[in-house]
């Protein structure tokens, strides 16, 4: 994928920013209906408006060809490529997370390597007493709730594999991602009408809130939901009764033993870490490092951009980047500070009075295994380091880290014991070896891309198929010419 300069990521932002000031009125909140002055297409004020919408898009894509219907996917594709970049900008901008041209590339990612109708394949048994075919329907209306973290990227892989499948779709975006999400659903909606769709394929709100996802989630139109973001949203939408794909939070180890290209393995860490400031939940988020080349790797890892602190200001900057939430039963617990979430190292380490330069890209601390650096999941360029003695030790406090989410998992090594041990026992949908942890979705690695890594309810990696339901027509008698 091809890189943008600095500059022409500046020129980039400097547009997005001016057009920002007609969404974003004084003292306001933002307007999530307009762009630059284009009205988005398919955003409502009303749940059920946007539900009822979405169900007269799925009845006109019911009745297009598949071949009709990946035409409206060529489209998406060839406007995601556009626009990358200013949907970038526009996320970082309205979330204060993330890097712009990382963004971008993720864009790419999904416009280049989410699947489209091919995934849809149809299966059929013969035998004795005929014919059986079975084919992968759609579900009718999907309900989907999005993050802040990849807004407009999970609204477009989203869609994409959603409409392959030959739903229709209503988002629910996150509060904090209003804006960007609604873009990537207008973009969705004038890629349907330029390929001959219906107007209105794929909808939205204009505020999303709780009430509104309530509505959603009980909707009779509603046939399945799909939630991507934290513990939180995906525990609701497995109640609805409904079926719920749901792709919930991790908090990724990764292994590094002495048998590892220890200068790769440093780099290839930090990478992943770093990327888009750590938002991508499959990001490592600590490390377990043999103790005998920890030394090294961490040499390795200064040489690749991080700024490694003391104990003391890693307990300073814990203080910082988690905050204590008071909860309905009075009980206090630690969670992230919004305002640290996917900011760049330089902008953490000035909050506990360190300055460097941008060129700084990750904070390194070696902790014990009970710090925040490696028990919370933080969404910041941040990795704890803690020794091991041997892959034993290794494997049972990474575990233990991973704490049973099962979403991802990254391992140095050259041993394919020690890689084969540990990959069964953390049990996660993504294990990467020997790469950086976006090689697992694609990025830099063999396989189909997605954002909803759906680890809780089962679908591992989605795609189109994940959106569908079996159908079975049963021929009997008949249709066998053997």
């Amino acid at each position: 994928m091809a890189q943008m300069t600095e500059n022409e990521i500046k020129d980039i932002v400097a547009k997005v920013l001016g057009q920002m000031q007609s969404m974003k009125p004084a003292s306001a909140d933002w307007d999530s209906t307009q762009y630059g002055g284009r009205k988005f297409i398919g955003i409502y004020e009303d749940m059920n408006e946007a539900i009822e919408a979405a169900n007269r898009g799925y009845k006109a894509v019911r009745a297009m060809s598949v071949e009709e219907r990946e035409k409206i996917i060529t489209e998406i594709r060839k406007l995601t490529r556009e626009e990358a970049a200013t949907m970038a900008a526009l996320g970082v901008a309205e979330t204060k997370m993330g890097r712009v041209e990382h963004k971008r590339l993720k864009h790419l990612l999904v416009a280049d390597k989410t699947p489209g109708t091919e995934d849809i394949v149809s299966t059929a048994k013969t035998g004795d007493n005929g014919l059986t075919l079975i084919e992968m329907a759609p579900f009718g209306v999907v309900g989907a709730i999005t993050p802040s973290t990849n807004p407009s990227e999970t609204v477009i892989c989203n869609s994409i594999g959603m409409i392959a499948a030959g739903n229709g779709v209503v988002f629910n975006p996150h509060p904090g991602a209003i804006a960007t999400s609604n873009y990537a659903v207008d973009l969705v909606n004038r890629a349907c009408r330029a390929a001959g769709g219906p107007d209105v394929l794929v909808c939205s709100m204009k505020k999303p809130t709780m009430e509104s996802a309530a509505i959603m989630q009980s909707h009779p139109l509603i046939k399945l939901l799909v939630c991507t973001g934290g513990p939180g949203v995906v525990k609701a939408v497995l109640s609805s009764g409904k079926k719920a794909i749901g792709a919930g939070a991790g908090n990724p180890p990764v292994i590094v033993d002495d048998t590892a290209d220890i200068q790769k393995a440093a780099k290839d860490i930090i990478d992943g870490c770093t990327f888009d400031n750590n938002l991508p939940c499959i990001a490592e988020k600590e490390v377990f490092s043999f103790d005998n080349i920890t030394d090294e790797l961490i040499a390795g890892m200064k040489r690749a951009g991080s700024y490694q602190i003391t104990r003391a200001q890693a307990d300073e900057l814990a203080k910082i980047v988690l905050v204590e939430k008071t909860k309905k039963d009075g009980t206090t617990v630690k969670t992230v500070n919004r305002d640290c979430v996917g900011r760049d190292a330089d902008v953490l380490l000035s909050k506990i009075g360190v300055s460097v330069g941008k060129d700084v890209r990750c904070i390194i601390a070696e902790v014990p295994f009970e710090h925040p650096f490696v028990q919370e999941e933080l969404m910041m360029p941040i990795l704890g380091i803690v020794r091991v003695k041997d892959i034993d030790e290794a494997i049972d406090l990474a575990c233990k880290a991973e704490a049973g989410r099962r979403h991802s998992a990254h391992m140095h090594s050259k041993n394919i014991d020690n890689l084969s041990r540990f990959a069964k026992a953390v049990e996660t949908t993504i294990f990467v070896k020997n790469a950086p942890s976006y090689a697992g979705i694609g990025f830099g690695g063999e396989g189909h891309t997605t954002f909803t890594i759906a680890g809780p309810t089962g679908e591992g990696i989605t795609s189109a198929r994940s959106f569908t339901r079996q159908r079975r027509c049963v021929m009997a008698d008949s249709f066998r010419i053997i």
